[in-house]
């Protein structure tokens, strides 16, 4: 099977390369040449197709005698406009899509996200499964554009042409810069994680990269799955304050103590989230609080999985292993600063 991967020279994209090669694949990664391609040009045997989603003709040869697309690029901070995020999110999929289809391609698989389903008024979403509607009003514009991406792809099925969307929620694992969990560890190490809990538990269901990027390779393969959304997580969630915590015991940092009041913090995301509608501001950089960081750290979500278990495969990896993964991962590049270091 050919392969091809969009978003490789990312976190997740890097390691859906390499479940595709384990797998046995050939692999063409669509990559900008600016990006940091180091990782990447060490696996073997890994294509490289250079382009941009929003330019068809680079997308037209990427899409060339491939069997399968995994398309895990995407727009994902708070960082953009909307004419931003729609031409990337939604656009730039539809483009990939069509010419995938027309070069011959059988199946598309789509990243998406739980966040697909977070609505401004939504509160704790415990064991929900794929049943659960879109929104009215999505919490922010990657919300709004992964779920329009979303039902663009799964109304793209056809008998000749299949397309499945999985959504991964809190991606993470080695060779992570920029996510959640190098984010959080950075305020940690700073001290300036407050915390936000309220007193309460808050439950959420994350998911190892390795799971992520075999549930991918699956659903290149697996029958049954067209036109489908699936959860993907890992075997249990975690209680999100007491992770953090150990987190910060395991690395150095300063765990969350500081009481701030939510009421005053939702008036600060709401401020924050209206400012940066602001094209100067919104295209150049993230609101230093939102609304959509503020439920991720202060809404239970955690998914049932049966479905994905049934068509796909049970998770490859628990937490603790991973987590263990991680350490020994941070320790050969030099220490949690280096881990930190992109974080901006």
């Amino acid at each position: 099977m050919k392969a091809l991967v969009t978003g490789a020279s990312g976190f997740l994209g890097s390691h859906i390369v390499d479940a595709c090669v384990r797998a046995g694949d050939e692999v063409r990664v669509l990559v900008r040449r600016e990006s940091d391609l180091t990782y990447l040009r060490t696996v073997p045997g890994v294509e490289f197709a250079y382009g941009d989603l929003r330019d068809e003709a680079s997308v037209r040869r990427a899409t060339d005698g491939i069997d399968v697309v995994h398309h895990s690029a995407a727009r994902v901070t708070d960082r953009g406009t909307r004419a931003q995020f729609q031409d990337e999110n939604v656009a730039g999929t539809e483009r990939l899509m069509t010419a995938a289809r027309e070069a011959g391609a059988r199946r598309f698989v789509f990243i998406s996200s739980p966040s697909a389903l977070m609505g401004v008024r939504g509160g704790d979403q415990i064991d929900i499964d794929e049943s659960e509607p879109y929104p009215a009003r999505h919490l922010n514009l990657y919300s709004e554009t992964k779920a329009a991406a979303e039902r663009l792809v799964l109304a793209g099925e056809r008998a000749d042409f299949t397309t499945v969307a999985l959504r991964p929620r809190a991606v993470w694992g080695p060779r992570d810069h920029s996510g959640f969990m190098p984010r959080l560890i950075a305020k940690m190490m700073a001290g300036s994680l407050p915390d936000l809990s309220g007193g309460r538990r808050v439950y959420a269901s994350l998911c190892h990269c390795t799971n992520a990027a075999d549930a991918c390779v699956r659903a290149a393969r697996a029958d049954g799955v067209g036109g489908r959304a699936y959860f993907i997580a890992d075997e249990e969630p975690v209680e999100v304050w007491s992770m953090l915590a150990l987190l910060a015991e395991r690395f150095g940092g300063k765990p969350p103590t500081r009481q701030v009041s939510h009421g005053v913090l939702r008036a600060l995301a709401f401020t924050a989230d209206m400012v940066w509608k602001l094209p100067p501001l919104a295209k150049n950089s993230s609101p230093p609080l939102s609304r959509y960081t503020l439920a991720l750290l202060t809404r239970s979500a955690t998914y049932d999985t049966s479905a994905a278990r049934k068509d796909l495969a049970a998770p490859l990896v628990d937490h603790e292993t991973g987590m263990a993964e991680l350490e020994s991962w941070i320790d050969s590049i030099g220490g949690v600063n280096e881990f930190i270091r992109k974080v901006h």
